[in-house]
């Protein structure tokens, strides 16, 4: 009976314990997440280190522009604080088109303001993270019975509606944002754009895009609003959803 309590107890204990791992700690038991972490983390350290950041960053922001293949990490480390640019990584192809999901099968990358939601560490596609698509927006303005859904920022550089990367690159996101989450960042903003604004070439290409409707200029116009607030301030803007699925600022 005495053996069988103390049994109990040391299975009790273990249960406390795994309860207070923390996020970092649980990610890192997986050998892809574990395996990043060897062999990217200190890379990655030195790189904040030469650009004066200080790592690891408790606040990440990811912006991806889909016609310039270009996927960005802004960081910092107290509300107060501006964000600023850590890296750009290349995008490896886009699938679809200009404009934003509207249905699933669509093959489309979305297009507005999201969040990650999801850690995936033992992906299909080497590692993965997924983001809330769709949003409250998109499910007023997709198809209201099959809008999609499932998009993650993902490895194997392969896409049939996400943001892929190489496994290489994703590792370094991974990290990044597991980080984050582990320091108490529960929302990872992913705010996704046709083009890059400050690109002329892209802007043009957009202006040039035929449409069919009367909707996708003016969501073009109010997501670039949200690029240029974040441009000249280097915060993010407070972005709201009205009825009609409009993003207003």
């Amino acid at each position: 009976m005495k053996r069988i309590l103390a049994l109990a107890l040391m299975l009790l204990a273990g249960g406390s314990l795994y309860a207070q791992q923390s996020f970092l700690e649980n990610q890192k038991m997986y050998p892809k997440v574990g395996e990043a972490y060897r062999q990217k983390e200190e890379l990655i350290r030195k790189e904040f280190e030469k650009k004066g950041l200080a790592y690891p960053a408790r606040y990440i922001f990811i912006r991806s522009f889909k016609l310039d293949s270009e996927m960005e990490i802004w960081v910092k480390n107290n509300p107060q604080d501006t964000f600023r640019l850590f890296k750009s990584y290349r995008v490896c192809t886009l699938s679809g088109k200009m404009g934003p999901k509207r249905r699933e099968g669509d093959r489309q990358v979305p297009e507005g303001f999201y969040y990650i939601n999801d850690f995936n560490p033992n992906s299909n596609y080497h590692l993965s993270l997924g983001i809330n698509y769709p949003n409250f927006s998109d499910r007023l303005l997709s198809d209201p019975k099959r809008p999609g859904s499932e998009i993650y920022i993902h490895g194997n550089c392969i896409t049939v509606g996400c943001i892929p990367l190489t496994d290489e690159f994703i590792d370094e996101v991974y990290i990044l944002a597991v980080n984050a989450k582990n320091a108490g960042q529960d929302f990872i903003p992913v705010h996704v754009f046709p083009v890059k604004f400050s690109n002329s070439r892209s802007v043009d290409y957009l202006s040039g895009v035929p449409v069919t409707d009367s909707i996708s200029r003016p969501f073009w116009a109010d997501l670039r609003t949200a690029y240029d607030y974040f441009e000249k301030h280097h915060k993010l803007p407070v972005v709201m959803i009205d009825d009609k699925g409009k993003y207003t600022l």
